[in-house]
């Protein structure tokens, strides 16, 4: 795993000119993921601009997104959480580059480095951006810089004024995220829109990729809920994501079900009434709904509150 040095936050990631060029012609994205045939992974700060260089002979920057996360994961689930975002428009596709780099035949389970990136960027031509001078041309994956001093300093200048207003805000007080295996927690750099790709994948990890309700453990069918309206928040947040089945995310959805602040799964009469129906889920009714893994993962009893009492159909 590559790891910053001290007070270095910029990364510049060697990138593929074929995952770029597919990728800047779908405006509006808002993740990618920046995977790696080998597995490797990154040690950055939430928030952290990873800047995307192309190789020779081009040499230039020329797009940004900001971390979010760093893990190894199946080419299967690569695709299930990001699809085209991926940088390519299909599964075999991916595959096959994969087998290229690995130099052997790879299937789905096959295991990737999958670096998340929020809100990407990328430059029209004119834009380009002049790497450090100080790159060394051996460089196989990527480098951190200083963006305070020197040539780290130089290029954060020129990639902030191509983002002007689109530069996520800072992280005014320090926000802190502890990714889940025990790693240290870090504090944010930016505060990125989160994708929805990556909130599926975060919950779902969270909930070790099992339904809270009904244990389910079919990825496809698996959801990342939330509690209260996205629409009504500023970012994802893991307090108020659950995993759920897709039906039941529906039935939540509209106030059929619910789960108390106590975490107990609830059934409403009317689901019976609307439906002549609904015998799977009142037999899971006063289930205890599973816990995440991590204690900042637990769904918020506000939110939780907020849906039972103003959603749920009583």
């Amino acid at each position: 795993m590559e790891s910053p040095p001290a007070q270095r936050d910029l990364y510049i990631g060697l990138t593929d000119q074929d995952w770029f060029e597919f990728l800047s012609r779908r405006p509006a994205l808002d993740e990618v993921n920046f995977w790696k045939p080998g597995g490797g992974s990154l040690n950055a700060r939430p928030g952290a601009p990873f800047l995307f260089k192309l190789k020779a002979p081009l040499q230039a920057i020329v797009g940004v997104g900001f971390f979010e996360r760093s893990a190894r994961y199946s080419i299967r689930d690569a695709w299930e959480f990001f699809g085209e975002k991926n940088g390519v428009a299909r599964i075999d596709r991916l595959l096959n580059l994969t087998a290229g780099y690995a130099h052997r035949a790879v299937d789905e389970s096959y295991e990737i480095g999958c670096i998340f990136l929020d809100e990407p960027t990328f430059f029209e031509r004119s834009a380009w951006i002049d790497p450090p001078r100080d790159w060394n041309s051996h460089i196989q994956s990527g480098m951190y810089y200083d963006m305070n001093s020197g040539e780290g300093a130089r290029v954060w200048k020129q990639v902030c004024a191509r983002l002007g207003a689109a530069l996520p805000p800072p992280a005014v007080s320090p926000e802190v995220r502890a990714p889940f295996g025990g790693r240290a927690k870090q504090s944010a750099l930016y505060l990125p829109r989160q994708g929805q790709g990556t909130f599926r994948a975060l919950v779902l990890d969270a909930y070790e990729r099992r339904c809270a309700v009904s244990g389910e453990r079919t990825i496809p069918v698996l959801d990342a809920a939330h509690i209260v309206p996205f629409a009504e928040r500023v970012r994802h947040e893991l307090s108020n994501g659950i995993a759920l089945r897709s039906d039941i995310h529906r039935l939540f959805d509209k106030g059929y079900v619910s789960i108390r602040p106590d975490r107990r799964f609830v059934v409403s009469p009317r689901l019976r009434e609307d439906f002549s129906n609904g015998k799977i889920y009142y037999e899971m009714s006063e289930r205890e709904v599973r816990a995440p893994l991590a204690a900042h993962a637990l769904p918020s009893v506000e939110n939780l509150e907020r849906h039972y009492e103003e959603v749920f159909k009583k």
